[in-house]
This record gives structure tokens, sequence and C-alpha cells, in this order.
């Protein structure tokens, strides 16, 4: 008899680009891999410097986080967003903010309740993983459907990216404020992912964020935020969750019991980087380089930019499967996201980063420019 243990959950996507990898190795002048949005930027330097010196944390930290995190997140939010925060009750750190995007359906008790998470057609995979890791059912449904009159029957937890991953789009206050009212009044969940919301391109201002529209009590709202776009912190794992004071309490209750805690020299960076805005503003001039390097490139070899007006990536498409436009790029040396891993809808566009050196964006835009002409 075979016992099965654990969620039997499917193979890490990123695993079957193995093929694309080794083709495009085969490169002599090496590869350009643009494929996952890891920063490859050293971390500031202000940061590094309160990690060292927090270096003695003997003791446990707490879930909530410190009262000067908590602050400094409440600063950061009036400063980036004009948005007034209750620092003791309407912010919440979080160890990344994938962990948090993973375990929100659970930590809501969607099962329990009979009740699904909601995602848009094209989006981050753990959305989905999060479904699946708490037994519940994930629909794909676009914010421009939920504010046009979109059923929520059934749903629970509606998601929101803007800007999105994969595509950059940015959602307007209109559709925020819309999407808002009728997730309050379906008596849902509503988070928004805004994790690459300073990196917006069409203006010096950030992306609109929920909270912007979502008015004084925050009711059912969740804005959710990381560092490590931002900062270059992705190996700090450094995030925080801000919105309605009730969830804020039942998620930081629920998290005190599973040990879901910040480490606290990890608090100290975050308040650094928090309160330090001229490594935000280098970091952002510095992809805007590489963006308009690599995306001159990619429209002289074919390709078509869709959205990408905000994040880190260029939503790329030949009008070819996904697959076929890898087979194309390994040919070059570049490695790409495919769309297929954000969901159906998605299956004709490829995911290109720009988190890479300038080196090795320079390097793929020359090698698109030279395959084209």
């Amino acid at each position: 008899m075979t016992t099965s243990f654990g969620l039997d959950l499917p193979d890490y996507p990123w695993d079957r680009l193995t093929d694309f990898r080794r083709r495009a190795g085969e490169h002599p002048d090496g590869v350009c891999d643009l494929s996952i949005g890891t920063p490859v930027d050293p971390t500031p330097e202000v940061i590094r410097r309160a990690l060292s010196e927090a270096g003695d944390a003997h003791g446990y930290p707490t879930t909530a986080g410190t009262t000067e995190l908590r602050e400094a997140i409440a600063d950061w939010y009036e400063i980036w967003h004009s948005v007034t925060l209750d620092p003791a009750a309407e912010i919440l750190p979080t160890v990344g903010s994938k962990e948090f995007v993973a375990w929100l359906p659970t930590l809501l008790g969607l099962r329990q309740r009979g009740l699904a998470v909601a995602c848009p057609s094209a989006a981050y995979p753990t959305y989905e993983m999060g479904a699946t890791i708490a037994g519940v059912d994930c629909v794909r449904l676009d914010a421009a459907e939920v504010a046009a009159g979109a059923s929520l029957e059934g749903i629970g937890l509606l998601w929101i990216n803007t800007p999105s991953n994969p595509t950059g789009e940015v959602l307007s206050t209109e559709i925020l404020a819309e999407v808002v009212d009728r997730a309050r009044a379906a008596g849902i969940v509503l988070a928004s992912d805004e994790c690459y919301g300073l990196l917006n391109w069409e203006s010096n201002d950030p992306a609109p964020s929920v909270l912007s529209v979502a008015g004084e009590s925050r009711s059912g709202v969740l804005s959710v935020y990381s560092m490590s776009k931002q900062s270059n912190l992705a190996g700090y794992r450094a995030a925080f969750v801000a919105g309605d004071a009730d969830l804020i309490a039942d998620l930081t209750r629920s998290r005190k019991h599973a040990g879901m805690i910040v480490p606290f020299p990890i608090q100290a960076a975050m308040i650094a980087g928090l309160r330090d805005t001229d490594h935000v503003l280098a970091q952002k001039q510095l992809y805007r380089s590489r963006r308009n390097l690599l995306r001159s490139g990619l429209e002289d070899f074919g390709f078509r930019i869709d959205h990408s007006t905000a994040g880190l990536y260029l939503w790329s498409t030949t009008g070819q499967n996904c697959w076929d436009s890898l087979a194309r790029l390994s040919e070059l040396g570049i490695i790409a996201g495919p769309g297929e891993f954000y969901g159906e809808a998605a299956s004709d566009h490829v995911r290109i980063a720009l988190t890479a050196t300038d080196e090795r964006i320079a390097a793929a835009a020359n090698r698109l420019s030279q395959a084209a002409g």
C-alpha cells in the first residue's frame, strides 16, 4: 500500500526552462538571463549598516513589529501616497510579500467558509498557489471585469495587482474605487498587491494605491508592499501589509501562533530603507535606462510591448506562442519568462525582466537589434 504525504503540489514552473537555459548557455558571449525579476544591484549602504548595527538580537522579536517600524511604514504611505494610517492598528510587517500572498487564503479561513480566491487572468502564480494550499478554488477575474459588474458570488478573497506582474498594467483610481465599492458590497476581502508601485514609468508619482481610494475606514481592504524591488532587498524578505484594522488584528493573532515573524535586524534595516528616499529614486533611474535600451532592441526584433507602464518587466509578444518566442530568444542566448506561467490568457506573451546588469542588458539589446537587421 502506498501512502501519500504532503499537499501534492505541481512542480515549480521555472524548472520547465531547463532546455532553454541549456541552449542559451551555448551562446559564445554568454547568457542574458532576463527570466526572473531578482535584483542584481547592491543593497544600499544605509540599509546594510542598519542591519549590522542591529545584529545583537538575542531576544524574540514581535509579530506586530517594533513601534519604530510601524511608524516608518505609516510615514512611507504618507510620503508616497498621501495616506494617513494608524501605526498601532493598521500595519503589519511580513516575511516578504510572497509568504503573505501564499498564506492569506488559509489565514482567512476560506476553506472552512466554502469560499474561493479570485485573481487576475494574467497573474503572479502565487495567488493561485495560495488557493491550492488552502484547499479552495481560484477564479480568474480582472479588476476591469469586477468594475463592470462581474459576479463575486462565492468569492472570499479578491486579489488585484497594480502595477501588474507580469503585464506592467496600472489600474486607474476610477477602477480601483469601483472595485473597492463592489468588494465591500459583496462582503469580501480585497487585497491589492502593489510591490512595483514606485516603479511607474509614465509619471514621477507612484502608481495609485488602493488605500488612496478606500476612505478613512479601510474596511475590507489590504495593501501589500515589498521592499525587494525599490531597495534591492529580495534577500532580506522585507515587506508589509496595511489597511483594515480588524483584519490586521486577526492576521497578527494568527501569525503569532504560526511564528510568522520578521527578524529584528531585518526590521531595523527596513526602517532605514523606508526613511531614505534617495536610493529609491536612484534605483528607479537605473532601471529606466535599462528599460529604454532593452525596449528598443525588442522592438527592432519584432516584439510588440503591451502595457508595461510600470514595474520591472516588458510584456512582449510577436503573436507567436510563448514557447516559440522563448526558443527564438534562446538562440540569441537570452532567457525570458513564458506567459503561460501566468495563466492561459497570457500564452502568447513573454515576460522580459530589467533585472540584469547594465552590461547584460546592453548585450541582449545589441543581439536583438543585430538579429533583426
